[in-house]
């Protein structure tokens, strides 16, 4: 049988029969599609024959629904055995955005004079106050106040302009 019009008189149908196991009729659709692309490939393996190629055509993609189908399960199982939550996913969004955003950051710090780097790590990232950062430098607590502002200035002018607002909030946590 042409290939052209098998699939003219089978697309349609096998998509609605895969639609009706799966409920998602882009999924039917790629599901239909891949049994096509298989029936192409095995076509010298499979009779002439209408009714065979029909037969082969549904219950390929009745098998295909099926596998997908066990494999929502096993990954619905698998969010129910680690109690995943849609919040947790909104979470695991912010700390990878968060670590990309000190990921940079510590590349920049990383740059800087040393005595400048050291005091805005310890004051920024460690969460240290100005006079404790004083006195375990052995230092004025007008250096440390200096060093904090060189620091964030040359933050500023490294810093992806769409990471700054993300820094300013990690400041508050």
């Amino acid at each position: 049988m042409n290939t052209e019009i098998l699939f003219k008189q089978y697309y349609r149908p096998l998509c609605h029969y895969a639609w009706k196991m799966v409920s998602d009729m882009e999924l039917a659709k790629d599901i239909v599609q891949d049994v096509f692309v298989t029936y192409y490939r095995q076509e010298e393996n499979i009779s002439a024959e209408e009714n065979a190629i029909r037969s082969f055509l549904y219950s390929s993609v009745r098998f295909a629904c099926f596998n997908v189908a066990r494999q929502k399960n096993i990954i619905n199982r698998y969010w129910e055995r680690t109690g995943f939550e849609e919040s947790m996913e909104t979470q695991i969004e912010n700390d990878i955005i968060r670590s990309e955003v000190i990921s940079e950051i510590m590349a920049i710090i990383e740059k800087m004079p040393s005595s400048c780097g050291l005091i805005f790590r310890k004051g920024y990232l460690e969460g240290l106050s100005n006079l404790e950062i004083a006195k375990e430098l052995d230092i004025s607590v007008n250096t440390v106040k200096t060093q904090k502002q060189r620091g964030l200035k040359i933050l500023k002018a490294k810093l992806s302009p769409e990471f700054i607002a993300i820094f300013l909030l990690l400041l508050k946590c």
